[in-house]
């Protein structure tokens, strides 16, 4: 198993989609990165050679991947929280960003639900 930036990449797929088992690297990327790299992008991962696993390594070093942009994203939105945006406020309380209703909808964000008992009516 190659391991790269601290992540076991999957010896059987192909090199394109296996890249993408690190955070911050996508299809696009991937590609832009084999092709930096020399390496054929339908080549499966146990094809390659050390020298290849070398120099994908320094292609992948170019990028902000896995800790670097976990922690960008957390500072980004602690910046919004702290200066008090529209944005910085729903993530404070847990609610959908962009637009979304939440009436029906948005159970990831909001949890599950919270059941609220109506006011029993007074009868005379």
């Amino acid at each position: 198993m190659a391991r790269i930036s601290g992540i076991d990449i999957p010896k059987q797929k192909r090199g394109e989609i296996a890249l993408t088992y690190i955070f911050g690297v996508g299809k696009s990327r991937a590609k832009q990165i084999l092709e930096n790299a020399g390496v054929d992008v339908n080549k499966k991962v146990s094809d390659w050679s050390d020298d290849e696993i070398g120099r994908i390594r320094d292609a992948v070093s170019e990028y902000k991947i896995e800790g670097e942009l976990r922690s960008e994203i957390q500072i980004s939105i602690k910046r919004l929280m702290d200066i008090g945006s529209f944005r910085g406020i729903r993530h404070r309380i847990g609610l959908p960003l962009r637009g979304q209703r939440t009436k029906n909808n948005s159970r990831t964000r909001k949890g599950k639900r919270k059941t609220v008992a109506n006011k029993k009516k007074v009868t005379k």
